[in-house]
């Protein structure tokens, strides 16, 4: 990109949203004009993909509402973003999930999860760590 234009949309980049990748579920806190009163709307789903950089940057969010499949996209920059809350980590291997949009029930939210556990992780690392008492030797069979 254009250093010239990188530093003039640098001041407008949101610097406070979470770390978020696609697979996740996230909630997006989003503000509503309503005439002359401003509310929060959350808008709940899994990020199906990101796309653009810098200023352009955005982010396409998928729930089922009454059996259908809405989606929605957001501008990660927007000043209409309140805030983005991370429900649900996962491990995908893919850029984009679009292949979410063709299933239905609850195969439409199955994402592969992410199983890692610090606190089992290390309990798994101190019980290697220590060393494993050596089992009996069996005794041979005496001849009477």
């Amino acid at each position: 990109m254009n250093p010239i234009i990188k530093e003039i949309t640098a001041h407008q980049l949101n610097k406070s949203l979470p770390p978020f990748k696609v697979g996740d579920g996230v909630r997006v806190h989003t503000k509503v004009r309503e005439g002359d009163k401003e509310r929060i709307q959350i808008f709940s789903g899994v990020v199906i993909a990101r796309k653009g950089h810098g200023i352009h940057e955005s982010f396409t969010v998928r729930r089922i509402s009454y059996g259908e499949g809405v989606e929605r996209v957001f501008p990660v920059n927007s000043p209409n973003i309140d805030k983005i809350e991370i429900e649900s980590e996962s491990e995908t291997m893919r850029a984009r999930m679009y292949y979410l949009r063709t299933r239905t029930g609850k195969a439409a939210m199955a994402v592969k999860k992410k199983r890692y556990d610090a606190e089992a992780e290390a309990v798994a690392a101190a019980a290697a760590s220590e060393p494993v008492p050596a089992a009996p030797a069996p005794e041979a069979p005496t001849a009477s």
